[in-house]
């Protein structure tokens, strides 16, 4: 009836390139919308469709039935090519038969373009920051034709200033939030280097400063009798840069690192992973040698380095958890930790006994769970909780009906694979006073429980 927190950990995954060559794909038009459908940007290169091209394509997307509509959809000769960041449709059309992977390319670095730019991808970032995108687009496409997604590149020409939706402040980056990481824990405050655009050409006397984030995601099936059946990992190395000038930066990785089955390097304990790639600006001719990364950072985010590793974790899992389930005269009984608990259909009323006043519970008849919220788990400390539920007509087949416990978390200074920034150099000298900031932070991704 309790639950176990050894650790703290750090997480995220991505690779965005500098540059890409297109290959002559043609766009028509494109267009941002709400996820209400309220029109946001709307550009079009070329006059071969209407404007009524937008309400078409709201009309497909929130007709159909499920959670993720197809990418690719088509109207006549009109085709749809759609993702969804920051809560936002960011959707392209063409008339010619394009390859589609060409364009949702297209489509993630505009939307990483517009988050380096206007610090943050939201409907009021969007909205705010309206005439900076429309200039943004002017120069990316040129009568539908792709010409580049580089930030280095398009610096030289923007000349609109970003509009923030907050004051950038050094005091914020105490928070746990990344500026990457997407966190599964809303109450979580992100920190303000998430929402701080780059500075443009003609900006002068801003903080020089670069952002390193170790982040690291969690996939973990626990069997009912304890035993580790899965634990899987893929992290990254992300940096965002705001120095105005930097020729090179150099990032140390552990002496010990080690990729695959290889032999152990170093004296201290093992860093190994299974597979690991980098970003094409990165220089690997110190890497197999002393573990150390050069590269050429430009201004805005870039993850330098991805990697994974498969069902060998070097530490135990920062979670277990240990359930208890009974049968009364009222109903069933089950203790979790941080987490989504499926329940027997029909429960009808939730009373519970917790470990502590700032912990909070909630039965939710339609998706059929009790979900528990604790707001802090400080490390090696236990927390319990006693659920009682009503359930009319409880059978012993409503029994089997209880689990398996799903937990999402983010835990800061910690990462699962051991892997850590031994120094961070950049060169040549900064003139003034420059500020490093490393962090590491592991997301739970799928965190399973049977029980």
């Amino acid at each position: 009836m309790l639950a176990v927190i050894n650790r703290f950990v750090l997480v995220t995954f991505s690779l965005i390139a500098s540059q890409l060559i297109y290959c002559g794909t043609m766009i028509s038009q494109l267009f941002i919308l709400s996820s209400k459908g309220d029109h946001l940007i709307y550009k079009d290169f070329r006059g071969e469709s209407g404007s009524d091209a937008v309400g078409i394509f709201y009309e497909k997307v929130t007709a159909l039935t499920g959670d993720q509509p197809p990418v690719v959809m088509t109207h006549k000769d009109l085709h749809f090519i759609h993702i969804r960041q920051g809560g936002l449709y960011w959707v392209a059309t063409t008339t010619e038969d394009t390859s589609p992977f060409t364009i949702i390319e297209f489509l993630n670095r505009l939307t990483a373009l517009v988050k380096d730019y206007c610090g943050s991808l939201s409907e009021k970032s969007v909205q705010m920051n309206f005439a900076l995108i429309y200039e943004l687009l002017d120069e990316v496409v040129d009568y539908g034709y792709i010409q580049t997604t580089s930030s280095d590149v398009l610096k030289n020409f923007i000349q609109t200033e970003a509009v923030s939706s907050r004051p950038f402040s050094l005091f914020d980056l105490s928070n746990v939030g990344l500026f990457g990481a997407e966190t599964q824990q809303s109450k979580v405050a992100p920190s303000s280097a998430a929402t701080r655009p780059i500075q443009s050409s003609r900006e002068q006397g801003g903080k020089s400063e670069i952002f390193v984030d170790v982040i690291e995601r969690m996939s973990v099936v626990v069997g009912s009798n304890g035993v580790l059946l899965k634990a899987d990992v893929e992290g990254e190395i992300r940096v965002k840069c705001y120095m105005p000038s930097c020729s090179e930066m150099r990032i140390g990785l552990n002496e010990e690192f080690s990729i695959g089955k290889s032999q152990l390097r170093g004296y201290g304990a093992a860093v190994r992973v299974d597979e690991c790639s980098f970003h094409q600006a990165v220089r690997l001719d110190e890497f197999d040698t002393h573990r150390i990364l050069r590269l050429c950072p430009s201004q805005g985010e870039q993850t330098v380095m991805q990697y994974q590793l498969s069902d060998d974790l070097p530490s135990a899992p920062p979670f277990r958890l240990f359930p208890t389930i009974e049968r009364d005269n009222g109903g069933s009984s089950a203790i979790n930790v941080c987490a989504t608990i499926p329940v027997p259909k029909g429960s009808v009323s939730l009373s519970q006994e917790l470990s502590s006043p700032d912990q909070s519970t909630e039965l939710k008849p339609q998706s059929r769970a009790v979900v528990w919220q604790i707001p802090r788990f400080p490390g090696g400390t236990q927390l319990s909780a006693l659920f009682k539920l009503e359930v009319p007509g409880l059978s012993s087949a409503s029994m089997l009906e209880v689990g398996p416990v799903g937990l999402s978390f983010e835990l800061p200074k910690f990462t699962a694979t051991g892997l850590q920034i031994r120094f961070l150099r950049l060169s040549p000298i900064q003139p003034g006073p420059s500020q490093r900031w490393v962090r590491y932070v592991t997301h739970s991704d799928s965190y399973t429980i049977r029980i």
